[in-house]
């Protein structure tokens, strides 16, 4: 009788588990044929030298040691670390600092007015965002305006066309658009603290500063490490901010790899150098990623 039972429940088990799959195979399905698919076929192309119409000609590694020994593809990945100093260093300080200042207004009359605001780059497409920062760092736009009137005009310039501005300026682009939903997410987080924490750090006598750095920043440990994974892949797969504003240039001052990319496989007909760099991309952000997931992992 035992047995027959646990017969009987090992096959509904397997039934439901059938029943699952059925299910799950068709989006299964899908996401490999596209997702890693691709995939395999990017590193398939990443070894052939071919314009994408032709025939291929295989060329083994050469895509990828050209890419290691031209100086300028090496700079262009540099970019990339550059922008995280922006995308990722400067949207954390800015976003705990926010999140901590306007914590206690995110519960009181105005914390929407304030959530809906901060969200706002978010909202507005990117492609809209880059043609209006174009026009506020143009040689007549807001940023000189502002400089002309403090006193400044000195130092103005077209801040996107001059080769020793034009990454910062597209730094501080990434980091306003980033901003918005760093801040959210922190706040969030904030909100998950215990309040126990804070009322006994104030009986120790703890300042402001004592609390965020001994409350805060331990609790929201697991937020911090989301909101700079998702800093670093905007950093180092950035592509329609730059092309946007400068298309890499002026002179290759803002090319990324993104856009390098998309200008060797559509303009230069150069697929499989394309692959390749996109492979090499891939590679480093997991090598960048990887072990920040790990100290997100950790107790």
């Amino acid at each position: 009788m035992v047995q027959a039972v646990t017969r009987a429940r090992r096959s509904r088990s397997w039934k439901r588990t059938l029943i699952a799959l059925a299910f799950l195979a068709p989006a299964a399905g899908l996401y490999g044929w596209l997702i890693l698919g691709s995939f395999v076929r990017a590193i398939q192309y990443s070894f052939y030298d071919w314009n994408g119409v032709g025939e291929a000609t295989f060329v083994g590694v050469k895509n990828y040691t050209d890419i290691f020994t031209n100086t300028s593809k090496l700079v262009t990945l540099l970019h990339s670390f550059e922008l995280m100093v922006f995308f990722t260093g400067g949207t954390l300080v800015l976003a705990l600092a926010v999140a901590a200042l306007t914590g206690h207004v995110a519960r009181r009359r105005g914390g929407d007015l304030v959530r809906t605001v901060l969200f706002l780059p978010q909202v507005i497409p990117m492609a809209a965002s880059a043609i209006g920062w174009s026009w506020i760092y143009s040689r007549e736009g807001l940023v000189n305006q502002i400089l002309d009137a403090v006193g400044l005009s000195g130092i103005t310039r077209a801040w996107l066309g001059d080769t020793k501005t034009a990454l910062v300026a597209i730094g501080f682009i990434g980091t306003w658009a980033l901003l918005g939903i760093t801040t959210m997410m922190l706040s969030s987080g904030i909100t998950k603290i215990d309040q126990g924490l804070y009322e006994a750090a104030r009986l120790d006598g703890a300042n402001a500063w004592q609390e965020f750095r001994a409350v805060t920043l331990p609790g929201l440990r697991r937020e911090i490490v989301v909101c700079a994974t998702m800093t670093i892949i905007a950093a180092l797969a950035s592509f329609d901010i730059v092309y946007m504003t400068t298309q890499g240039g002026p002179a290759r001052a803002t090319m990324v790899p993104g856009v390098e990319v998309y200008f060797l496989a559509f303009s230069q007909q150069k697929v499989g150098a394309a692959a390749a760099m996109g492979i090499v991309l891939m590679a480093v952000v997991l090598l960048v990623i990887i072990p920040l997931q790990k100290l997100s992992s950790k107790d």
